[in-house]
Formats: C-alpha cells, structure tokens, sequence
C-alpha cells in the first residue's frame, strides 16, 4: 500500500515525498489507519519494520491540522535509551519539516547547556518530547513540566525499558498525564509484564501483530561450539591476517562487554565498547569513531542491537548466545543490510547450548558449525538434548569460512 492511499493530509505526504517514502511497511499499513482513529493501541513489532513512522505519522497528522493548545506539550514519546530518543527526533525533525510542529529531546548527559535546552523546550511547551524515563523524571521532580494537556503518550520499544528496571519510572509519569488521552505502545515482544504494563495504562486498545520475521537470507549464519575459554582464541584467530572495516561483538552484560574490550585492545585490535555505564558524550564519541572507520571493532551489549542504524556492518559476534529469538534477530539484523552481505558468528559454550539449539528450532535450520582451530585444543561436541556437551573426542579442525565477510 502506498502512503497517499492512507487518510494523510498534504502536509504529511508533502514530507513524505520530500523523503523518498512511498510503500508502507505492514506496520505502518496496520497501524496509522487504527491511530487516526484515536484508538489506544498496542503494536509488537521489531525494529527496523518502520515502527516509528507508524506512530509519529498519524500524530503530526492530527497535530498539524489544528485544534490542540500551542502552549502546552501534546505528544510524550518515550524511549528506552539516548541513542533511540536522538533516532526518533531525527525522523522527527525531517517529518516534521513541512509543519508547524515543535519538539525536543530530553535525555542524559552531564552537559549542563544540554539540559538548560531540554528545560527550555519543556517550558515553552514543545508539541512533542523525546524523552528517556529518567531525564524526564528530573525535570518534572523540579516542578515547571506541565502534562496535564499531553493528548498523545507513545511507548516505544517497551519490553526493552521494563529489562532495564522503568517500571517504576513509566507508571511515575503516567501520574501526570490526563486520564483522556491516546496511548500507543510498540513492543518487539509481548511477555506477561507487558500485557500487565499495557492493561495499566491503555484504555481497551487495538493490536497489531506482526509475525517476527527471520533473518535475512543475504546474512551467513554460522557458529562455533566451544568452550567459554576459547572464545578470545578464536577472535585472535579470526583476525590474524585482517579486520574487516566494522564488525560488532555483542556480549550479554557490561562486565563482559568490559572484559572483551580489554582482552582485544591487549591483542592491539583498534575497539571501542558500549555500554550503558558509559556518560552521553563518550557514547556519542564511539558511536562517531566507528561510523566514521575510526574504530574497526565494537563492543556492545544489545543496547546497540536495537534501533540503532549502521548500514555497512560486515560482521557480527554474538559473544554470547542471545538470551531469546528475538534478541538473535535483532543483534544479527545489524549486518547484510541496505543490499550488503553479511556474516554472522556465534560462539556457544557448553550451558549455552540448549539456548542455541532453541534458536535453531525458531530458524526451522541447523546453523553450520565451524570447527574450533585446532591450535585451541579439543572441543565439546554440540549435543543441546544432554545438560552439557560432551568432549568430542577429536581437535577442531580449521575454521573454515574463515573470512568469508570479504567476499
């Protein structure tokens, strides 16, 4: 379906056209449509299916035609992290290009400027704010942050701002919002706290469910099956000859993110990590170094995994097995995209293979196994059905498709 066929003003699909848009993605076919309407909604959808147009449309749609208070905030749109608040207000600032539409983004950061534009944006009553829970939760514990006018309140990606503890947080804001209001919640999964979550505050909402897509086919899938101390070996063994241009290690925790960062700076790799210990300005930094080619390697926990746009990732380690499908999805989706090729390795230690083999089944595919360089010793065997895999009785062999990211 095509945007024009939606009930968009000109000045929506004025921006559109200026922006190249033209088919809608499902998300954004199912959902605009149910928004327009003023319906709550709850939407489960993964990243990169076009989720946030599917919401900011419709919103700039209602307010640019009118009859919502200038002075006051209409539209709260919340975000897990800094990196996907900045991400919404770019798409943001090109919609709204062509309307009469104000916003800010509100986010940590020790920048004292920062946050005196963020206050100033709040004040004044920008239309829509791009808010992370705790930022938001600063300025309004000082006092001059009025919500009782906000028509729109947005959750995006909210599965991952319950892992990260904002319960508490989002149910604190709701308090200063209006009982008449349009909630829109966006999830990429739909686990018992959400549906809880989303009986709290949406009022007899619409759903939307898309099925989560595979990966897609341009993507190498392979893995090795190890132990947890081979892994740094087979990266330095990976690496030997080249690094390819951008490669991404996801490990699941900041102490390991920490620790492998370390471990590869010791083999002089040129890597960055990231991690949510790190302030506003240092992951800005990072993000940019690596962008730029600065930076060959970077080490991330899944808060990169997820709405974070770098087109021309060649590589992809899970360091660690993803906790569900739809985090292997997502950590593997950041590579073969905008037409490229892609390769993407996990490393399975003994307890993490029945969490593989999980993955597996969702794939409806057996992932290829590398053998483990030989220099690194014996192997377990891949056997998920028993508590741990046994030895396999015989040295790994070389890893072939080793490198195949150049192809």
């Amino acid at each position: 379906m095509k945007f024009s066929e939606l009930n968009l003003n000109e000045q929506v699909l004025e921006a559109l056209d200026a922006m190249r848009f033209e088919e809608c993605t499902p998300v954004q076919e199912q959902a605009i449509p149910v928004i327009l309407e003023g319906r709550d909604l709850i939407a489960v959808a993964q990243t990169g299916t076009g989720k946030t147009a599917a919401y900011l449309l419709p919103v700039l749609n209602k307010l640019s035609e009118g009859g919502y208070p200038e002075d006051a905030i209409n539209c709260i749109v919340m975000a897990p992290t800094r990196e996907l608040a900045q991400q919404i207000d770019q798409q943001m600032e090109g919609f709204s290009y062509f309307m009469p539409v104000s916003s800010v983004a509100v986010y940590g950061g020790n920048d004292g400027i920062l946050f005196e534009q963020q206050k100033k944006g709040l004040t004044l009553g920008a239309d829509v704010v791009i808010a992370t829970p705790g930022r938001l939760i600063a300025h309004l514990s000082l006092g001059y942050v009025d919500l009782s006018r906000v028509s729109f309140f947005i959750l995006d990606e909210a599965d991952r701002m319950l892992d990260m503890g904002f319960y508490d947080d989002i149910m604190q804001i709701v308090k200063y919002l209006p009982k008449e209001r349009q909630t829109i919640m966006f999830s990429a999964t739909m686990p018992d706290k959400i549906q809880q979550l989303a009986k709290n505050i949406l009022n007899n909402p619409a759903e939307v469910k898309l099925a989560v897509s595979k990966p897609a086919d341009k993507i190498i899938q392979a893995a090795y099956v190890c132990y947890e101390n081979q892994k740094l070996g087979i990266i330095r063994s990976l690496f030997v000859d080249e690094v390819p241009e951008r490669v991404i290690i996801f490990a699941s925790s900041k102490l390991k993110v920490k620790e492998v960062t370390k471990a590869l700076k010791q083999m002089k790799l040129n890597v960055g990590e990231m991690h949510s210990d790190l302030e506003q300005a240092e992951r800005e930094d990072i993000m940019y170094r690596f962008k730029a080619g600065q930076v060959n390697i970077l080490v991330a926990t899944d808060i990169v995994a997820r709405g974070i746009d770098i087109d021309d990732i060649r590589l992809v380690i899970n360091y660690d097995v993803p906790h569900d499908n739809e985090d292997y999805v997502h950590r593997i989706g950041r590579t073969a995209r905008a037409n490229n090729d892609g390769v993407a390795l996990t490393f399975v230690s003994e307890k993490e293979q029945g969490r593989f083999r999980c993955i597996e089944r969702f794939l409806e595919k057996d992932i290829y196994k590398i053998p483990v360089p030989a220099e690194l010793g014996e192997a377990p065997a891949y056997a998920p059905g028993s508590s741990k895999g046994s030895r396999s009785g015989k040295k790994g062999g070389k890893p072939a498709g080793k490198r195949r990211w150049r192809k």
